[in-house]
C-alpha cells in the first residue's frame, strides 16, 4: 500500500496539473503561440526526439560536471570552515559576497574568459550550487552532539580519527539536505548559462524557439528539464537512503 501511494500520488499530482493546464488554455482561449496544449507540446516529442534528447544529454554533462566540482570544493571548504575560526572569519564573506552577485551579469565574463565551449555553463552551474553545499557542510560538522567530542577525548583519539568516525558521519544528514537542495539548482545554472552563451544544450533550444515562435518547443525543453531535476533528485535521495539507512529510524 506504501507503494501503491508513493507512486500513485505523483502521478495523480501530475495529471492534475496537466488537465488544469489544458483547461486554462481551451477555457481562455489562449493563442498557442503564448501557451500551448499538452498535445502540441507531445507533439514536439513525437516530431523531432533525437533533437530533443542530444541536447538534453549536453545539458545533463553540464550539470553533472558542475554539481560534481562543487560537491568535492562545497565539502572541503566547508569541512575547514567548520574545523578553524580563523579560516571562517576570513572566507565566509567573501563566499556571502559570491552568492549574493547576480549570476546572469557575470555570464559576459565567463564568455570573455572561457569562450563558448562547455566551460561557462559549467562554471554557471557551480556558482549556483556551491553555496548550499559549502553552509550544509559547516552546519553539519559544527553540530557534533557535544557528548560525543568529549568522548573522543576521553578515548584520545586524534583530530582525524575524530572526523572520520564522530563528525562526519554526524554531519551527513545535514550534507545531504544541502546536496538536495543544490541540485536542481545546478540545473538551473547550467540553462542560465545556455540562454546567454550556447550553440547547444535545451537552453540554447529554448532561446532558438523563442526567436522562432515555437512556443511548444520552449514548453517541450522545459518538461525535459523538469524530468532531468526530478530523476537526479530521486536518485540522490536513493543514495541518501542507502547511505544513512540509521536516519528514517531515528527522526520522526
Amino acid at each position: 500500500m506504501h507503494r501503491v501511494y508513493a507512486i500513485g500520488l505523483p502521478v495523480a499530482g501530475t495529471v492534475a496539473a496537466v488537465a488544469l493546464w489544458w483547461l486554462a488554455v481551451v477555457a481562455f482561449e489562449i493563442e498557442p503561440y503564448l501557451v500551448p496544449t499538452p498535445p502540441e507540446v507531445l507533439r514536439v516529442f513525437a516530431d523531432m526526439p533525437g533533437d530533443l534528447f542530444a541536447e538534453a544529454r549536453v545539458t545533463l554533462w553540464e550539470t553533472l560536471a558542475g554539481y560534481g566540482i562543487s560537491v568535492v570544493a562545497g565539502v572541503l571548504i566547508g569541512a575547514l570552515i567548520a574545523g578553524s575560526r580563523t579560516v571562517e572569519r576570513a572566507v565566509y564573506p567573501m563566499l556571502v559576497a559570491l552568492n549574493a552577485a547576480p549570476k546572469v551579469a557575470i555570464v559576459p565574463l565567463l564568455i570573455v574568459w572561457f569562450g563558448f565551449d562547455s566551460a561557462p555553463k559549467i562554471v554557471m552551474a557551480v556558482l549556483f550550487c556551491f553555496f548550499p553545499i559549502t553552509l550544509a557542510t559547516a552546519a553539519g560538522l559544527s553540530s557534533t552532539p557535544a557528548e560525543l567530542v568529549e568522548l573522543t577525548r576521553s578515548l584520545d583519539a586524534s583530530r582525524l580519527q575524530t572526523f572520520a568516525k564522530i563528525r562526519f558521519p554526524a554531519a551527513l544528514p545535514q550534507i545531504f539536505v544541502g546536496l538536495k537542495v543544490a541540485l536542481p539548482l545546478a540545473v538551473v545554472g547550467a540553462v542560465v548559462g545556455e540562454l546567454f552563451a550556447s550553440d547547444a544544450g535545451l537552453g540554447y533550444l529554448i532561446t532558438s524557439s523563442g526567436g522562432s515562435g515555437n512556443t511548444a518547443l520552449a514548453f517541450a525543453c522545459v518538461v525535459l528539464l523538469s524530468a532531468m531535476s526530478i530523476v537526479l533528485f530521486y536518485a540522490l535521495a536513493s543514495v541518501e537512503r542507502l547511505v544513512l539507512p540509521w536516519v528514517r529510524g531515528t527522526t520522526a
